[in-house]
């Protein structure tokens, strides 16, 4: 199949599709005019790292989910490990993004939000100790 029609399947650009070429994550077959080439097995592995990118695993990450996929003899646990880092790391940046939207709130709490200059947001994205009013 062409790189449109490879695609359609995955749910991903054809630029993306390029760039998994270029870094070795699918190498499709070239036809006699130079053409990409992609199996069913290539629709398979593109549409593979669609859903493993879309989970939030990195480039490597996914490199790694697909040699497990490839390694019959792997073990479940493996897998399982690498799926459970993630969830860690998603927790992690909940939390931040947690503290981040407190911290903001606070902010908009403290702003008078009206006529006056003085604003305790900018105050604070500059560093500056807040004023008692």
């Amino acid at each position: 199949m062409n790189i449109g029609k490879a695609a359609e399947i995955s749910g991903l650009p054809p630029k993306t599709i390029r760039y998994y070429e270029e870094i070795g994550l699918v190498v499709p077959d070239r036809s006699e005019n130079g053409y990409r080439d992609y199996s069913d097995v290539d629709g398979h592995r593109l549409k593979f790292l669609q859903r493993s990118r879309s989970l939030g695993f990195s480039i490597e990450e996914c490199r790694m989910l697909l040699s497990l996929y490839d390694d019959k003899h792997r073990a479940s646990g493996d897998v399982k490990s690498l799926a459970q880092q993630k969830i860690d790391e998603i927790e992690e940046k909940i939390a931040q993004l947690n503290g981040l939207k407190t911290t903001l709130g606070n902010l908009v709490r403290c702003c008078h939000g009206d006529h006056r200059p003085d604003c305790p947001i900018l105050d604070d994205l500059a560093g500056k100790e807040p004023l008692n009013s």
